[in-house]
């Protein structure tokens, strides 16, 4: 009988031997992206990368997901990313970036780590990927394409959000020399690197994924559809990209309009598409537990206001009769502040990416309940303090609507919603500062008022 034992044990063994060698770590091309610190957007790129990561996943792609990161990011975001969304991850050092004497560069100083990639040479393929790639379809015919492969979103410039590329040595050995000699760089950053090093790509034919699956060679330029920039669907509101597969979105410009932040749906419609795919594939348990405080907190104040009701006589002392002109000015000012303050404070505390729903929502009720606290110690009428809160909640439903033509249609009813809102407010402004001013006299801080009130104690006090 032992002998039998023995034979399975060997089998079992060679069982193990034969997964492993098939298994994730033989795969033989990836998906990368790139992970550093140092800007003021640095958890946000990591939920992206995690979003990207797990819905690359769930498209079933045949290739490891890698995640190129610096020495400093957090050991707890690298156990996520490996642990996880299954990710391997590659610790690199920051590459110098001899371009970032020129101040309007800083911002871009560590995105040339993505040269990295070419030193990943475990693999015959890989895909580059900035973290505000959307992915639509499972891409991995990408991989037969050839040594450089990418998209010209821009007539003359192709983009370096996706590309692919043949990891080398040699090639990487390359582009590090050309950044000890500064070789021209337009932009100071990859973009603009990576640009100059292949400067004939747009002479190059356009990529067709062979059917029988072999590799191509060369470099190749990517049909549109590999990388469609979310401004042409803004245009129509709908996709109108006739060529390629129509697999991956792209969100390019303004880093504080990225898909998500919350306040980019409904300004910009397809970030609600992000929303969902992290939705489904990460969740937002990271933000709720903040996102209910604030809740509790923002209900109590809610609460108070309508128990409590203060008076403008407790902000300063009587007997300070010279100071009064000072006092009802600075009453005024403070008052005004105050009303700026409700509705800019509860934007600053929502968590940054939260689903915009629930954003837009928190933002809401914490705005409301701070300025029913404004009103309650100044003592000003409600509506007009509440016209801006209202006047938020109709252009935003005048950005959701979805039964717009065309974005040109959208954006002139955004403009006339917002000429014919302006006199409104206008109007409330007027009425909070004739409140306030009644409020004043009401409570004796204003010359005329108070005048009186101590001539009728002198008065009294003679008879």
């Amino acid at each position: 009988m032992k002998w039998w034992k023995l034979l399975i044990s060997v089998l079992f063994w060679l069982l193990l031997i034969c997964v492993e060698s098939t298994g994730v770590g033989s795969r033989r091309n990836a998906y990368a992206t790139m992970m550093y610190m140092g800007t003021p957007r640095d958890y946000e790129f990591y939920v992206a990368i995690r979003v990207m990561l797990r819905s690359l996943s769930r498209l079933r792609v045949d290739a490891d997901r890698v995640v190129i990161a610096s020495v400093d990011v957090p050991t707890r975001w690298i156990h996520a990313l490996e642990e996880e969304d299954g990710a391997k991850v590659v610790r690199v050092e920051n590459l110098n970036n001899p371009y970032i004497s020129d101040t309007s560069h800083d911002r871009f100083k560590l995105t040339l780590n993505k040269l990295y990639a070419w030193s990943l040479v475990d693999y015959e393929r890989v895909i580059m990927l900035d973290a505000d790639n959307l992915f639509l379809k499972n891409t991995d015919e990408l991989f037969q394409c050839g040594q450089f492969c990418a998209v010209f979103i821009n007539p003359c410039i192709f983009h370096t959000g996706l590309f692919v590329l043949q990891p080398s040595l040699t090639v990487f050995k390359n582009m590090l020399r050309d950044l000890d000699i500064k070789k021209d760089n337009p932009d100071g950053a990859d973009q603009g690197f990576i640009g100059a090093y292949f400067s004939d790509l747009l002479d190059r034919p356009m990529f067709y994924p062979p059917r029988n699956g072999t590799k191509l060679d060369g470099t190749f330029r990517l049909p549109l559809g590999y990388q469609m920039d979310a401004s042409y669907y803004y245009l129509r509101l709908r996709w109108s990209v006739p060529c390629g597969p129509n697999s991956v979105i792209t969100f390019p410009g303004a880093s504080w309009l990225k898909p998500w932040y919350w306040w980019s749906w409904p300004v910009l419609p397809l970030g609600i598409q992000w929303h969902e795919q992290r939705r489904e594939n990460l969740g937002y348990h990271s933000e709720m537990p903040f996102v209910l405080i604030q809740i509790i907190l923002y209900l109590g104040i809610i609460a108070i206001t309508r128990l409590a009701r203060p008076s403008l006589s407790k902000f300063y002392h009587r007997g300070a009769d010279k100071n009064i002109t000072i006092i009802q000015t600075s009453l005024k000012a403070i008052a005004m502040l105050s009303i700026i303050i409700s509705y800019i404070s509860p934007f600053m505390l929502v968590p940054h990416t939260i689903h915009p729903v629930l954003g837009w929502t928190l933002y809401l009720l914490g705005s409301f309940a701070l300025s029913c606290m404004v009103t309650s110690v100044f003592f000003l009428p409600m509506l007009p303090v509440l016209t801006p809160w209202l006047g938020i909640i109709g252009v935003l439903i005048v950005m959701a609507c979805p039964w717009y033509t065309d974005g040109v249609v959208r954006a002139l009813s955004i403009f006339a919603y917002a000429f014919c809102a302006s006199p409104v407010l206008w109007i409330s402004i007027g009425k909070i500062r004739s409140s306030l001013h009644i409020s004043l006299e009401r409570e004796g801080l204003l010359p005329g008022r108070l005048t009186d009130s101590t001539q009728s104690n002198s008065f009294n006090k003679i008879y």
